[in-house]
């Protein structure tokens, strides 16, 4: 076969290309289909609007107003943008390692079980599949000052139990405390690269005359690097966007939000969520999302390009 100097690479390409595997591309494509219209369609499309309300004044009634810059000009200014995004950064470093720590300690724990280990398994990932709404609405009785069971364990042993959902100064913990809730899903990951670290490494090590403290850290922590930084970079993204549970337990309902500063229970998503539509601004409430997935980007770049320093990959030459 000839080519001529017009024909392009990909010209070429298909030509050379057999009538079944021409066949396979276009199911290929039609297999895709559904994915790439959703994709267009429920992202891509929201995204861009979204991008073009950021510029505008919009109320839902009436159609939008461009004002240029002038919503990021007002984020630079209104302070409970930060306020909610210190709250937001507050509770994703408080979150986020101790999952991370809690999750592995119990991972390790159910390594050493063995005729139990797929029961246990169960019982520590059934919490996640618990409806964010129900976890706030449980955390909200089990934390409340006079009849919460959390208060009452703690004055058994007695500690009088602070006010978790009144007093600002606790809200935040508790907040955290809620959270754990749903770790179960670092514990199976965690317990899969676990049980995926070669028993032969520890072995030489032992016969090396290493401690338990040092296999941990020289021969476990590095062969599941990788998926500790997985989880990191999942529980970052997922904290800094924490909504359900915490509107559900301080701004679902009326009275609790009248019984003390809402502000320290404000997150950032929660005060998006609030110019869009308490208060109608959805130009606003779009810089806001706009401004979160800038950080969020940022964080995550910043995390991958530390993060490959100290990773280990099964295959990868070091």
């Amino acid at each position: 076969m000839t080519t001529t100097a017009t024909d392009t690479p990909r010209a070429t390409a298909h030509r050379r290309l057999s009538p079944l595997a021409r066949r396979e591309a276009r199911w290929a494509y039609v297999f895709l289909a559904p994915w790439i219209v959703g994709f267009l369609v429920f992202f891509a499309g929201p995204m861009l609007a979204s991008l073009w309300l950021s510029f505008t004044e919009y109320d839902i009634v009436n159609a939008p107003r461009f004002t240029g810059l002038d919503n990021y000009r007002q984020l630079l200014t209104d302070p409970m943008v930060a306020r909610s995004l210190g709250n937001t950064v507050l509770f994703t470093v408080c979150h986020v390692p101790l999952v991370m720590v809690i999750s592995l300690a119990l991972a390790m724990l159910l390594v050493r079980v063995k005729r139990l280990q797929g029961f246990f398994r169960t019982v520590f990932y059934l919490p996640v599949m618990t409806p964010a709404v129900a976890v706030g609405v449980l955390f909200l009785l089990l934390l409340n000052t006079q009849d919460g069971l959390v208060n009452r364990a703690l004055g058994v042993v007695g500690i009088d139990g602070p006010s978790w959902t009144t007093d600002p100064h606790w809200v935040m913990p508790g907040i955290v405390l809620m959270s754990l809730w749903s770790l179960g899903s670092s514990v199976v990951i965690y317990l899969a690269a676990l049980q995926n670290v070669p028993r032969e490494l520890h072995e030489a090590a032992t016969v090396d005359g290493a401690s338990g403290w040092q296999r941990f850290r020289n021969v476990t922590l590095p062969m599941i690097s990788s998926a500790l930084f997985f989880t990191l970079i999942v529980n970052t993204i997922a904290a800094l966007q924490m909504f359900t549970e915490v509107y559900t337990m301080y701004f679902g309902n009326r009275q609790t939000q009248t019984s003390f500063n809402a502000d320290a229970a404000t997150f950032y998503v929660i005060y998006l969520f609030q110019q869009a539509f308490q208060f109608l601004h959805m130009g606003y409430a779009s810089a806001l999302a706009w401004l979160l997935f800038l950080i969020i980007l940022a964080i995550t770049v910043v995390q991958m390009k530390l993060g490959n320093r100290f990773v280990y990959y099964e295959g990868e030459d070091r």
